[in-house]
């Protein structure tokens, strides 16, 4: 009589022991900046995560009226890129930061992270590699990487496929939450720097640089200063909390950020008017800053029109910043000198509430 093991319906348990026990090492890398709010529980099937900090002067802050913030994101079809590149240790980072960046907005201090990978088959080396992205990813948003689960799905996925997705939570001081109520006419609105595509709109670029204009991934790209098409899409997406959280800082207890607006899917226009009033408007100008040569070649490569552009990209920018026009400067200023380049992209005046790009 035939014994069927695990094994032999496609998952190595020894195999995931191996990767599990490197893995272990790097959760704790990211327990530093919170070491006194993450509670140790080995061989936990949860993790355990303190709110209120029990040493003064330590990580984070005590809370009066502490409100949780989650969020939830994944990569989308960038994953399909790092396949073909056989890069796997960047796309962790865009997990986080899809997911803590959008926390952020709503004017939270994140606190831990949660992850889940799904593979066709055992493959600890690129398991760590993948895990390697999420601690760095961590470590620049300050947040425990507090758990996750690792799922091997022979048939559901492909030998060499993955996917992966991510969960943040994050904490705000109920009278600090950003809502978009407190954005008043005269608000300066400013823009930091994206680091390029960040991880929106891949299906579209995929589709112009693989199959319009029949490009490889490991191709230099002449407009670009021969750099490499695997190179450029895999560029991690950028993380703003340590240049947000700099700000917050100077002001602990009032609202200088009057809005956040994390600039993914939908671009300037939708993502910026989602934090409005319903009596607010804002008008941003395109000159004032220049439009990446990443953007404008991938433009022109594919005939996209401008419209469709600042529509699925982020254009260059990131992230936007609605500011008291009183505390304008002093912010720019010390967003740069978290090197975040910044921008004044416009101001908020009264009327109805619409984004407009001039």
């Amino acid at each position: 009589m035939t014994k069927a093991t695990y094994k032999d319906a496609g998952v190595d348990l020894d195999l995931y022991q191996k990767a599990m026990s490197s893995i272990h090492p790097m959760l704790a890398k990211t327990h530093l900046a919170q070491k006194s709010r993450v509670m140790d529980l080995p061989g936990g099937f949860a993790g355990l995560f303190r709110l209120n900090n029990p040493e003064s002067g330590k990580a984070g802050r005590n809370y009066q009226d502490p409100v949780l913030v989650s969020g939830t994101d994944g990569v989308g079809t960038k994953i399909k890129v790092a396949l073909e590149a056989e890069i796997y240790n960047t796309i962790g980072i865009d997990l986080v930061a899809m997911c803590v960046n959008d926390c952020l907005c709503l004017g939270a201090e994140p606190l831990f992270f949660l992850d889940y990978i799904a593979l066709g088959k055992d493959d600890p080396e690129r398991l760590v590699e993948l895990m390697d992205g999420v601690t760095k990813g961590c470590v620049l948003s300050k947040a425990a990487l507090l758990g996750g689960e690792t799922a091997i799905m022979p048939d559901l996925y492909d030998d060499g496929d993955f996917d992966m997705a991510g969960f943040c939570v994050g904490v705000v001081e109920r009278n600090l939450i950003l809502d978009g109520h407190a954005i008043q006419a005269g608000d300066v609105v400013l823009g930091l720097e994206s680091s390029g595509f960040h991880s929106n709109g891949y299906s579209l670029i995929r589709k112009v640089v693989f199959e319009i204009a029949d490009m490889g991934i490991n191709d230099p790209i002449e407009e670009l200063n021969q750099r490499t098409v695997a190179n450029l899409l895999l560029e991690p997406t950028r993380i703003y909390v340590s240049a947000i959280d700099s700000v917050a800082q100077d002001y602990p207890d009032q609202i200088v950020f009057s809005g956040l607006a994390h600039i993914t899917g939908g671009g300037l226009v939708e993502n910026v008017e989602r934090i409005l009033p319903a009596n607010r408007r804002v008008e941003m100008k395109k000159s004032a800053w220049e439009v990446p040569d990443s953007f404008k070649w991938l433009q022109s490569l594919g005939g996209i029109d401008e419209e469709e552009m600042f529509r699925v990209f982020n254009m260059g920018i990131g992230m936007v910043a609605i500011v008291r026009a009183e505390h304008a400067k002093a912010v720019q200023e010390k967003l740069q000198a978290s090197q975040f380049p910044v921008h004044v992209l416009g101001k908020v005046t009264e009327g109805e509430k619409v984004v407009t790009l001039v």
